[in-house]
């Protein structure tokens, strides 16, 4: 990284605060060069839509699907490989306790709801590891999202036609309206995963094919790379600090109230032997070819994008 010259520049950005990105939140590590000023949205996917609508922020975290349809849809930012938030979604889709659908082939023929937007990550993957590991034919299953999509421009596939009213996703669950739920987390005694023992399966996934989902990235806008190319370097920087920062701490025990997710990442990396958040593009090349196989076999994406053209060019 060329060191900048200068006044300090001031970036204002969104990401949620937790325990990778906290020390960069309370300013004890900083970027070089850069002041950064975080604004506060309680509601993430706001920050989403804004940014990915308006480039309201300088930098913002991303939900990952929502990044490469805006990558494909001529949203002019870019992605640092820093993958903020991960998770499991062997679990993502939920069916009736005894309801018609038993197996996952049982879904083909159904009307399954979306929470949300179809390009919604959590979907996408919930999707995806069906297909993948179970055979489903994605495109015999009708789509039905209960929100629009956060990149306007971006046309839905034949097979997926959004829900009218505000009627929740559970009532028309419960009520026989879906067949089944993806991405909505549903909490009642007569919803239970499709799959038996989604952990167990993620776990399976995660030894035998290096499945650790990504969810949330970080994008900048093009103007401010274009102006000062070594921004994207010092934010990377800054990232990987706090993250390692926070990695040492997971290990070592010393968290302070962890949370359910630092007991995620503690059994990723009991599971791995190695650093559950990994930052960067080469450590990351194999998860991020599945996701976009998926986005591509679920009509979000219309060719495969080259993964070194997504992210900034950073060491």
């Amino acid at each position: 990284m060329t060191s900048p010259t200068g006044p300090v520049l001031m970036l204002q950005g969104v990401s949620r605060t937790q325990g990778n990105n906290a020390a960069l939140k309370d300013g004890s590590i900083q970027p070089v060069g850069v002041e950064l000023s975080f604004i506060e949205e309680p509601v993430l996917v706001r920050a989403f839509r804004a940014m990915v609508r308006e480039l309201t922020y300088d930098i913002c975290e991303m939900a990952i699907t929502t990044y490469l349809c805006a990558r494909e849809h001529g949203v002019r930012f870019t992605a640092l490989p820093v993958f903020l938030v991960r998770g499991f979604h062997h679990g993502a889709l939920q069916v009736l306790r005894d309801g018609p659908v038993r197996t996952v082939t049982d879904l083909e023929g159904t009307e399954v709801g979306v929470n949300r937007g179809y390009t919604v990550t959590t979907g996408v993957w919930g999707r995806g590891l069906l297909a993948a590991e179970h055979g489903l034919d994605l495109d015999a299953v009708t789509w039905r999202p209960s929100g629009d999509e956060h990149v306007v421009t971006y046309q839905r596939p034949g097979n997926v036609r959004p829900l009218s009213g505000d009627r929740p996703l559970l009532d028309r669950l419960l009520g026989g309206d879906l067949a089944a739920v993806v991405g909505a987390d549903l909490d009642h005694p007569d919803v239970v995963p499709l799959l038996p023992d989604p952990d167990a399966a993620a776990l399976r996934a995660l030894r035998e094919r290096g499945t650790w989902p990504i969810n949330h990235l970080v994008v900048v806008r093009d103007d401010v790379l274009a102006e000062r190319p070594w921004v994207a370097q010092s934010l990377y920087d800054a990232f990987t600090a706090s993250k390692d920062q926070y990695v040492e701490r997971l290990a070592a025990g010393t968290l302070v109230a962890p949370t359910v997710t630092d007991a995620l990442h503690r059994l990723v990396m009991s599971e791995t032997g190695s650093d559950p958040l990994p930052y960067g593009l080469d450590a990351n090349r194999n998860v991020l070819e599945q996701l976009i196989d998926m986005a591509l076999a679920q009509h979000i994406l219309s060719e495969t994008p080259a993964l070194e053209a997504l992210f900034a060019d950073v060491t």
